[in-house]
């Protein structure tokens, strides 16, 4: 089997990737919004998200910058997670009673492979590109949405692999460990983003406690979903490609078996 037919198929499976998300979009209902929606929260509360986000961006496009100055092979694989995060947080279930959706991150598998700066990166990325064509969450919020589900999510899922990976946990465990705390905290996160721009005078815990037991219903069981979705990529890739986690700092020379 060539190479080129490979990578043929390969691009074929991303498009068809991308138009099964973009069928799934159009038949959701409008009245709802990925992510925190579009002025759900005060001005104040949303200038200081922005602010918030800033650096972690900033750091993030230096890093990515210095990457990928020394290896050009970088930017199509910054390019396939940013394309892999964007598709597989386009997927919401409503959430009423929050003001907002639960959905997939994808931030999990994207801070084990790119590190979590980068990771901040691919989903401010996506984040934008979903307020600004697919009204998706919003520009206003769009500070909040990266710090809850890029800068949270990238950096505990980066820190569960690792941490575990130390201990000497497989590669599977690891991998499902990570996605789950990726989305887990991206969700934790957003309730406390929530209860502190909504709240007013109202005492902030209450508020955040019923936030996130709202959410409990849909986001429990996607957190599960996504665990075993990041570990079996992790796996793929160790089982299939593990010159590329060496390259990309996951793995070690050594680790790799036979």
């Amino acid at each position: 089997m060539s190479v080129q037919g490979s990578r043929e198929r390969t691009r074929k499976r991303i498009l068809a990737m991308f138009l099964l998300a973009a069928c799934h979009l159009t038949l959701a209902a409008d009245a709802y919004a990925m992510h925190i929606s579009e002025g759900i929260l005060p001005l104040g509360w949303a200038v200081l998200w922005f602010f918030i986000a800033a650096p972690f961006v900033a750091f993030g496009l230096y890093r990515l910058k210095k990457l990928t100055a020394t290896d050009l092979s970088f930017k199509p694989l910054v390019g396939l997670m940013a394309a892999a995060v964007f598709i597989i947080s386009c997927m919401p279930i409503p959430v009423p009673s929050a003001g907002t959706c639960s959905h997939p991150c994808g931030t999990g598998i994207s801070g084990i492979l790119l590190g979590p700066a980068i990771s901040v990166v691919v989903a401010a990325a996506a984040l934008l590109i979903q307020a600004l064509f697919l009204s998706h969450g919003g520009l206003s919020t769009w500070g909040a949405n990266i710090v809850s589900m890029g800068v949270m999510g990238s950096l505990a899922g980066y820190a569960a692999f690792k941490v575990l990976r130390l201990i000497k946990v497989n590669m599977a465990a690891a991998g499902f460990m990570a996605g789950l705390f990726a989305d887990w905290a991206t969700y934790l996160s957003t309730s406390a983003e929530l209860a502190a721009g909504i709240r007013g005078d109202s005492p902030f815990l209450p508020l955040f406690s019923k936030i996130l037991v709202a959410f409990i219903p849909t986001q429990l069981p996607l957190g599960i979903l996504e665990g075993a979705m990041t570990a079996g990529m992790v796996v793929l890739l160790y089982r299939k490609r593990p010159d590329l986690l060496v390259k990309m700092g996951v793995l070690k020379p050594g680790e790799v078996r036979a």
